[in-house]
């Protein structure tokens, strides 16, 4: 099979061309690198086109011959949101409708599209489920909703299957932890290695469905060959379980052997307290079942780490 793979040589796009590469596919990449990386690709036999989801004639020509279209391109981060929603929403949003138009007109037969489940806000329901009330808190999370929207109304107007997967904190290799919107897990693990305290935003005790990454990439892949019931759906990804930070922190403790306490710093706006996934929906719709439980994907993730850290930073 043909696809492309919208933000391929990013965290979560690489790790998908991986596998989709194992499993024999012919596999094209769009990304504009500018948070991904040629070396998250390095001797993965894929076609990089080097392009923006602005721009619809790159989009349109990257389509051509797909059957399938996995969108994961956007500009992720709360944080980066809140300090230019314009970018934000011209990526993640008119990007997306840019992904499906031409998807449409090129024939393709589904599209399975990245959304977050920052969709979901600060509701106090645990777990969250696919049909409960919605309440984004930053112009990420909106614009993240605002695509699933997009991709409802197509699967509904136009000749295109789409799929929309909400992930819960994705944790994995390959996730930057040097970028000023780097992810918890990479930031908390590479100060830990080097022996620096991790910083906790507020008292620690916020919760968060932690999900390694290959979890995520079997979830993308079921969603794509799943059958016609799927269509038009929002589906959680996520492990069904919830982490708070000191947890995290005494995990990762445990397994690099450190002892190291926490540093409190303020909280970050626009985060949630708590979250945690119900993947019941997911595992009805296209069989989704989580397979690497939080500690399995810490040590992976520290492995990958620890392999790859110098005095100079993270070398990939």
């Amino acid at each position: 099979m043909r696809v492309l793979v919208t933000g391929g040589a990013g965290f979560i796009g690489s790790a998908l061309v991986r596998g989709l590469v194992e499993a024999g596919h012919e596999v094209m990449v769009l990304d504009d690198l500018s948070t991904g990386s040629r070396l998250n690709l390095e001797e993965v036999p894929v076609r990089l086109i080097e392009g923006d989801v602005r721009d619809p004639g790159t989009v349109r020509d990257a389509a051509d011959g797909a059957e399938v279209v996995f969108h994961l391109a956007a500009l992720p981060s709360v944080a980066r949101s809140l300090a230019d929603p314009i970018r934000s929403h011209a990526v993640n949003v008119d990007g997306t409708l840019n992904v499906l138009i031409a998807a449409r007109d090129r024939g393709v037969r589904r599209l399975v599209y990245t959304s977050s489940s920052s969709v979901y806000g600060d509701t106090p329901s645990l777990p969250k489920q696919e049909g409960m009330p919605v309440q984004p808190r930053s112009p990420y999370a909106a614009a993240k909703l605002a695509g699933e929207a997009y991709c409802r109304a197509f699967a509904a107007s136009f000749d295109l299957e789409t799929v929309s997967l909400r992930p819960f904190n994705v944790f994995g290799p390959r996730q930057d932890p040097e970028s000023q919107y780097a992810a918890v897990i990479p930031r908390f693990a590479t100060r830990m290695l080097a022996g620096q305290r991790p910083e906790v935003s507020g008292d620690g005790r916020q919760t968060r469905d932690f999900t390694f990454v290959d979890n995520m990439v079997e979830a993308l892949i079921l969603a794509a060959g799943a059958g016609p019931e799927a269509a038009g759906e929002v589906l959680n990804v996520g492990c069904g379980a919830r982490t708070s930070l000191l947890d995290l922190v005494a995990a990762l403790n445990g397994i690099i052997g450190t002892e190291l306490a926490p540093e409190f710093v303020d909280p970050r706006p626009g985060d949630v307290r708590d979250s945690e996934a119900s993947v019941e929906k997911a595992g009805r719709l296209i069989g989704y079942r989580p397979t690497v439980d939080v500690r399995e994907g810490l040590a992976r993730t520290v492995s990958w780490l620890s392999g790859r850290l110098t005095p100079e930073g993270l070398r990939r």
